[in-house]
């Protein structure tokens, strides 16, 4: 028999209201952690949710990227301020579109070079605007696979580096923020400057030190059974979900493209143990520093302009952005908490941390999102959250 929570009671109305099929959740604070598992795994008749079951977390994956960044900069291997053409050349001479509403072959050279800093705060000119019909934006959305969540990119990194190479910027570097494509570079930035592929590198310096057993860019062949199937919602309200992806699907083997911006699959207390480590600045569980006191900070920092914060509204709500996330800078909703830092996932997907509570929050579905816009379970639990 299960014991129902309030937390449970959140999940199960809106599986009741036919919003998803089930999830999985996880509020910890002060040694206090309530974890719910409620619905199926798949459509009426599959297995039940368990606490262990396994995510496509999409742009979840984008702190953790940020986060092995870092580990490079601690390294000594990059600066915040290095132009990244020394590993990346096909950005050693990017070109901007005139104005962001001129045609792709309307263009000026950058006045100054990509920084590490322009791609972990999503301000190289590359991305996805508020406005999905600039002409700069059509090539990132079809060849190179930037609709969030990134269905898997079918060029390997450096066939999609060269392709990205011939799109021009959106903006001067620097000058502005936009979504998504920043990241995917970023991981490619990361398997270059480390000398070694992405998924290598991320279960070396994050997974392995933190215990992050079930993430990484595929499935274990042992762990399917574990493996949600994910759905987009049905053309109207009252039809079934339609399924986009079974565990047996896409994530069973490796990719050719191990997107930086969405490709991770994980579990609520693998992500939890993401979260944990932020709070404690850097530390893992058994005290072992995992990332330096300051590469934490400047990933929960908001490092946007006003300006850049407005533009940035169809994505963020107007909020600010640190490395890899959102940061909360004002309270306009009763889930903001100053300071709050995470992301949200295309896949259903959501994790955070609240540094003036100690607070991780992290909550799994399979039910990819219609856009933007957070659904209401998302922002029921953050609520919830917010009041832990």
């Amino acid at each position: 028999m299960t014991t129902t929570t309030p937390l449970l009671d959140l999940l199960d109305a809106h599986i009741a209201e036919g919003s998803m099929p089930g999830a999985v959740a996880l509020v910890a604070r002060d040694g206090r952690t309530e974890v719910a598992t409620a619905g199926t795994a798949g459509l009426a008749g599959s297995a039940p949710m368990r606490r262990d079951s396994v995510f496509r977390i999409a742009s979840v994956t984008k702190p953790i990227v940020a986060a092995a960044a870092m580990t490079l900069v601690e390294d000594g291997l990059i600066a915040p301020a290095d132009p990244v053409a020394a590993w990346l050349p096909e950005l050693s001479a990017p070109l901007v579109v005139r104005t962001p509403r001129s045609p792709v072959d309307d263009v000026v050279p950058a006045l100054r070079p990509i920084t590490l800093l322009d791609l972990l705060t999503f301000r190289a000119g590359y991305g996805i605007p508020s406005d999905f019909s600039l002409p700069a934006a059509a090539p990132l959305l079809g060849e190179l696979r930037q609709a969030p969540p990134p269905p898997g990119a079918v060029l390997a990194p450096d066939a999609w580096m060269a392709a990205l190479s011939r799109v021009p910027l959106l903006h001067q570097p620097g000058d502005g923020w936009l979504y998504n494509t920043c990241s995917d570079i970023l991981g490619v930035l990361v398997s270059r400057v480390a000398g070694r592929p992405l998924p290598a590198y991320l279960a070396e310096r994050l997974f392995e030190p933190l215990g992050m057993n079930d993430t990484g860019f595929a499935v274990e062949p042992a762990a399917l059974d574990r493996f949600t199937s994910c759905y987009r919602p049905g053309a109207d309200s009252g039809s079934e979900p339609v399924l986009v992806d079974a565990p047996d699907g896409r994530w069973s083997s490796p990719p050719a493209f191990p997107s930086g911006a969405g490709g991770l699959v994980s579990t609520v207390d693998d992500l939890a143990a993401f979260g944990r480590m932020l709070l404690a600045e850097g530390l893992d569980d058994a005290g072992d520093r995992v990332l330096a006191g300051e590469s934490v900070r400047q990933m929960i920092t908001d490092h946007l302009t006003p300006e850049q914060r407005a533009a940035s509204g169809l994505f963020t709500e107007g909020q600010g952005w640190g490395f890899g996330g959102s940061v909360d800078v004002e309270i306009t909703a009763p889930w903001n908490v100053l300071g709050r830092y995470g992301w949200v996932g295309g896949t259903g997907t959501t994790a955070h941390v609240i540094p003036a509570t100690g607070t991780v929050a992290v909550l799994l579905t399979q039910m990819k999102m219609t856009g933007p816009t957070a659904p209401g379970v998302m922002r029921d639990f953050w609520t919830y959250a917010a009041g832990f």
